[in-house]
């Protein structure tokens, strides 16, 4: 088994716990987008310094661990305009969808939730159909 595929693994594990202690601590479900997006839009209330705490560490885990346990290696692509309107095209998604993989995939599929399930789906087979064309018919990827 490639490591990489341990360390997304443990990426998902991670991601799991932090929202079983979300939703533990809070008794909310950990939406990343719904979070980041009621501190853009200033609808975080009495709540925007932890929601600004749980955004830094969205960011510094990473930068942490990556120059401690390595790089992965995603061979994405080199083009910084693609990764642009990519992030860009995500955040509307998500948007769009009231949630994104952390609130709809990691929380609402557990709970049963049949609009979070439907929207996996949906964004799990777009995100295969980009690839397929980005990657295999436009070569952008």
């Amino acid at each position: 088994m490639p490591i990489e595929w341990l360390w997304g693994a443990a990426g998902g594990v991670m991601i799991g716990i932090a929202a079983a202690i979300f939703l533990l601590a809070n008794g909310r479900v950990m939406g990343a987008s719904g979070i980041l997006g009621s501190v853009v839009d200033g609808t975080a209330g009495g709540s925007l310094r932890e929601k600004l705490v749980f955004i830094a560490a969205l960011v510094a885990v990473p930068a942490i661990a990556a120059p401690l346990l390595g790089r992965a290696a995603t061979h994405a692509t080199g083009s910084v305009a693609v990764l642009v309107v990519a992030g860009l095209a995500v955040g509307i998604g998500t948007r769009l969808a009231n949630g994104c993989t952390s609130g709809h995939g990691v929380c609402g599929i557990p709970r049963l939730s049949v609009r979070s399930i439907v929207a996996t789906l949906i964004y799990i087979g777009a995100g295969a159909l980009t690839v397929l064309l980005a990657r295999h018919v436009l070569g952008l990827i």
